[in-house]
């Protein structure tokens, strides 16, 4: 059975850093490329970052390019997602996600989720 439980989320302030945590099982993680979305009350789930396989491939969306940094640790089945200089539409319900196939920006590229983490960011 393949589960990912994301955790880490909190209410911060503009300006601070939490880092996400997305534990795999079911899965060899290190045979699998990564994704994080977010999910904004009202809006649709957005790509935010990307990692490959190996670790060594990653990718972002532009509004977190320089304050977000995707990772992995095969060993501990974990994904992280480190996230400073938070700002206020960085508000969102955090998803990580195991990939398929397909455009690595898109939903439903991807075939397993989390249940997310809630990140607020207050000003």
């Amino acid at each position: 059975q393949v589960q990912l439980v994301e955790s880490g989320g909190g209410l911060v302030q503009v300006g601070d850093s939490l880092k996400l945590s997305c534990a795999t099982s079911g899965r060899t993680l290190s045979r699998y490329n990564m994704g994080w979305f977010r999910q904004a009350p009202g809006k649709e789930r957005e790509f935010v970052a990307w990692i490959s396989w190996s670790g060594a491939g990653t990718t972002y969306t532009d509004s977190v390019k320089g304050r977000f940094t995707i990772s992995k640790d095969d060993a501990k089945n974990t994904v992280y997602l480190q996230m400073n200089n938070l700002q206020p539409e960085d508000t969102a319900v955090y998803y990580c996600a195991f990939y398929n196939s397909g455009h690595s920006r898109y939903v439903s590229s991807y075939d397993y989720w989390g249940q997310g983490t809630q990140v607020t960011v207050s000003s």
